[in-house]
């Protein structure tokens, strides 16, 4: 699923998180699996019935996660053949691209068939009489579609067409309160839902007014629910693992809660570097310096690409300007982290401000207390939580 990776900052982020919202982990990534309910007794479906094609997506999305592409192609292309004009196939297509060329990038020339894709989906799933005789599978795909969409148009600035996407999601997201009784994976949606509502105008006081606008959350509540998926969902569970990891990092700052869930994902899908980095993150907000520097060591035999590499040049100098105390080194390493994640626009704002508030640490070593200043106030214009600044 689409990780799975975690809101990045932008002008309308906060927008689509209303209403969802992985980075995730972030990932968070939204909830691409949610589609794949199983036990719909009492609510109707088409595709999602059928338990030998839920085996497969389930096949699918596990060889996805761990970026085995060409065994979900052959899984999804088995699916795609039986139904080729349902809304799920398509769905399942867009979620394959997406990680497949993940981080996918606005200039990606995968950018067309990966939003063709989910428009299908969405719009096959609200033809009638689909979306009238199937409800319930209707509403799961095309939640799931709008929001790896948005998610896609929100990490790269694309505000214009994120807003289209949210003001038509919440009438699907609302009727998704009404069959958490079904089963436990809707968890998902209502949990997201009901803390996201209360918790980010807190973290962005400016956005409390549009907040008004949406009934009120409740966050004890939205971390219950999600805990729920995590533990019952068949098919959610690593959706609830990623966005909980993400919650409890960036909102609640319990990085030893966020880490028993970055490291579960680290270990069920070991080449997923988007799950390996979050966990490498959490362990440095630890000071847990050792495992830190060990799974980064791992982590670069098959990082590939500006996106990992520059993640793993500002945790190598996180690990020597901590660990080691070697600043001049951390602050090379932070520089090229800053310089490779600018290739990134958004993308790369993350990791960026976690180098230059490593780098203000490195001039306040120093006793440059200009120098410090200035890169503070350029981290925390990037940073989407200031908190984690790994001082």
């Amino acid at each position: 699923m689409a990780l799975l990776r975690p809101p990045l900052k932008s002008s309308l982020n906060s927008s689509y998180e209303l209403f969802r919202m992985k980075k995730r982990l972030v990932l968070y990534l939204f909830v691409f699996t949610s589609v794949i309910c199983c036990d719909i007794s009492g609510l109707n479906s088409q595709v999602l019935q059928d338990t030998s094609i839920v085996r497969k997506i389930n096949e699918g999305l596990d060889a996805m996660y761990n970026l085995e592409f060409k065994k979900a192609d052959d899984f999804f292309d088995g699916i795609y053949r039986l139904y080729p004009d349902h809304p799920v196939s398509y769905l399942l297509k867009g979620i394959n691209t997406y990680w497949k060329y993940y981080p996918l990038v606005a200039d990606s020339p995968a950018r067309s068939i990966f939003e063709e894709n989910l428009k299908n989906c969405i719009r096959l799933s609200e033809e009638k009489p689909y979306s009238e005789n199937y409800e319930a599978e209707s509403i799961l795909v095309n939640i799931c579609a709008r929001a790896l969409l948005a998610l896609f148009y929100a990490d790269n600035g694309l505000v214009i067409n994120v807003v289209p996407l949210v003001s038509g999601t919440y009438k699907y997201l609302r009727k998704s309160f009404e069959l958490v009784a079904y089963y436990s994976d809707f968890y998902f949606f209502t949990g997201i839902y009901n803390y996201y509502r209360e918790a980010y105008p807190r973290v962005r006081p400016v956005y409390k007014t549009l907040a008004s606008l949406f009934p009120p959350g409740d966050m004890a509540k939205g971390l219950r629910e999600l805990v729920t998926a995590a533990e019952k969902s068949i098919f959610l569970k690593v959706e609830a693992y990623s966005i909980l990891t993400w919650i409890y990092t960036g909102f609640e700052n319990n990085f030893l809660q966020a880490s028993l869930y970055s490291n579960t994902l680290t270990n069920r899908y070991p080449a997923n570097l988007y799950f390996k980095s979050m966990h490498i993150k959490n362990l440095l907000l630890l000071k847990q310096y050792d495992k830190a520097e060990s799974l980064a060591k791992e982590m670069e035999q098959t990082a590939s690409g500006a996106f990992f590499m520059g993640q793993l040049m500002v945790f190598n100098a996180l690990i020597q300007e901590n660990k080691y105390k070697n600043y001049d080194l951390a602050k090379k390493l932070y520089e090229r982290g800053i310089n490779t994640l600018s290739q990134l626009g958004e993308f790369g704002n993350e990791y960026s401000a976690y180098a230059y508030f490593g780098l203000s640490r490195v001039c306040e070593s120093s006793g440059d207390k200009t120098c410090k200043k200035s890169y503070r106030r350029k981290a925390e214009e990037l940073a989407t939580f200031k908190k984690i600044n790994f001082d």
